[in-house]
Formats: structure tokens, sequence, C-alpha cells
């Protein structure tokens, strides 16, 4: 790992600890047991043991289908297990919704924002705010019980605004921002629920290169403030970089975990991406490309083949 990862709270804690699927951390946020869920007859997710190390951004790869966001969706409560357990802090939450895990310090971003198009941003980051008198039935009448909070929710949410770059948007309707814009404002509106830990799934997906920069900035800053990240991304440069701890999933399970340069030279992760045989892979998408059908999938493959060809994925220093 980078001087500049070990710097991050916790990080230099997983320099002992052993490159194995399922090891132990010496400082789990989350603890992941026997966590299974099944569409159709397909295991989605069939995660035996996951712990998640505190303070540290933990990159979570894998290819299309791995169970990457369902997993998401399953310990952030906006989807039920068919069998398993997971510990957030030490406490126990399998089955509590989404937005009493979100009270207790677990938040999450979605691949498809979920900026509310017809309020303005202030009013978005407003809505991030717990435990708002305001919105309370009968507490609504009686505004000289809540002012105060919304007066400081207020100051806090400019205050992230200011931080996200944003400020300027502030009275403008969540249906004007860009695609760039909705993925700052959704991770603006995440920080104002005050969280120990912060779930990104696929944050720079569909995000012009001018705005990449600034999420990167703004995500590995997290850590900074005390602030556990797990950060689904496909642009693997990004996830040997800013990645603390890798781990990598593929048909439902994890096959892999370990610092970025192990992770990128594991041969279980190169052949859950690239197949068993790189070679017979790489003419299956010349072949798709010379008959105009690339897909997003195909190209990740080549980009990750050309990786293994210079010695691995990513390209962090050992």
């Amino acid at each position: 790992m980078t001087s500049e990862t070990v710097r991050r709270p916790g990080a230099a804690a997983l320099a002992d600890v052993p490159p194995e699927a399922g090891v132990g951390k010496p400082d789990p946020i989350l603890v992941i047991d026997g966590v299974r869920r099944v569409f159709g007859g397909l295991a989605a997710v069939d995660v035996a043991h996951l712990e998640i190390q505190r303070g540290c951004i933990t990159g979570l790869i894998g290819p299309n289908g791995a169970g990457k966001t369902t997993l998401f969706n399953l310990v952030t409560g906006f989807d039920t297990p068919d069998a398993g357990s997971w510990q957030f802090d030490g406490q126990d939450i399998t089955r509590l919704p989404a937005y009493r895990i979100a009270r207790r310090g677990m938040v999450r971003t979605f691949q498809l924002t979920k900026a509310l198009s017809k309020l303005t941003v202030i009013e978005n980051m407003r809505l991030g705010a717990t435990g708002q008198d305001g919105e309370r039935f009968w507490s609504a009448f009686l505004a000289g019980l809540w002012r105060d909070a919304e007066a400081a929710n207020t100051e806090r949410a400019e205050d992230l605004l200011a931080r996200f770059n944003l400020a300027h948007m502030r009275d403008e309707y969540g249906a004007t921002l860009s695609g760039g814009q909705r993925k700052l404002l959704e991770m603006a509106r995440a920080l104002m629920v005050e969280p120990s830990m912060v779930m990104l799934d696929e944050p720079m997906a569909g995000v012009n290169p001018a705005l990449t920069q600034s999420l990167l900035h703004h995500v590995t800053s997290l850590p900074d403030d005390g602030m556990t990240v797990v950060l689904v991304e496909h642009d693997m440069d990004v996830i040997m970089n800013v990645s603390d701890w890798v781990v990598c999933m593929a048909e439902g399970r994890v096959i892999a975990e370990g610092p970025p340069v192990t992770i990128g030279r594991n041969p279980a992760v190169i052949d859950a991406y690239l197949g068993r045989h790189h070679g017979e892979a790489a003419v299956a998408a010349e072949r798709q490309r010379q008959a105009g059908q690339e897909t997003s999938v195909v190209r990740e493959r080549e980009e990750l083949r050309r990786m293994v060809e210079k010695g691995g994925l990513g390209t962090q220093d050992d």
C-alpha cells in the first residue's frame, strides 16, 4: 500500500492481515455471517463471512452480476435475506428497516441517483437530517419546537453544499442538476445523517471526467472525518488507487480479499473477470467488437486483460 493509504485511520492495522477470503479484521465495524439471498433458485448473494475494517476505504469489486449491489441492499435494509445475520458497530441490525439502520450510522448511495427532482437542492439536503421534530404530526403545528433545529440543519446543509461545490445550486430544483451534480448531492445528503459508515454504489458511473476527480477527493477525505467507506466501482484504476483493502465477489460469493496490489495479481480475481481461458475471452471480445456489438462488459474485460498483461490489475505501487 502507498504511504497515503497507511495514513488513513485503521489502515495500518491491516498490514498484518493475511489476504484470504473471509479473513478477520483487527477492528471491524461491519461483520456479515452466512448471508444468502436467492432469486428464482439462483443465489445472488452467498457470503459465508465478511468483515469491514473501521476507518478504511474498502473496495468491493467483481464482474457484473457478482452480487455487490444486492449485498448493499441487504445490509442496509432495502432487501430481506433468506438466511444470515450481520452486526454493525457491535449490534445486530439484521432485521432493522432501512431508516433505522441509517439512524444507527450506516448510509448508502445508489447506482441511479435518488435526488428528488421537484424539490430544491437545499430541500433535498434537509430531508437527510434525522430527528426532526417538525416531521411529527402534532409538533409540526408548533414551530417553536423545531425552528431552532431547522435552522441548525439548514446551516449544516449549506456547509456541506459548499464543501461539495454545490452552493451555487442551493435554490435550483433537483431536476436541473447534471448527472455528476446529482452524485455529489446524494453523497452530501448522506452526510447529513452524520454517519460512521458510508456505502457508495458506483459513485463515478456516468460522471464526466471534470467531476470525477472532485468525487474522488470527497471519497478519500471521508476517513479523515472518522468515517468508514465501502466503495463499489468498476474503474479498476480508481479502486486500486483509493482503496486500503479490496474484496472481490463472483457469483454471489467472496472469492478473494487483500490489499490492492495482492488482489490485482490474484489468479481467482483474474479468472472471475476474464474467465479461465483468457485467450478465448479476447477472441470473443474481438468478434463482438467487429460485429458492432461491443458492450460495457466487453470493454471492462478488455481493460482488465491489458492490465493483466502488464503484470496485474491497477496501477498502485508495491
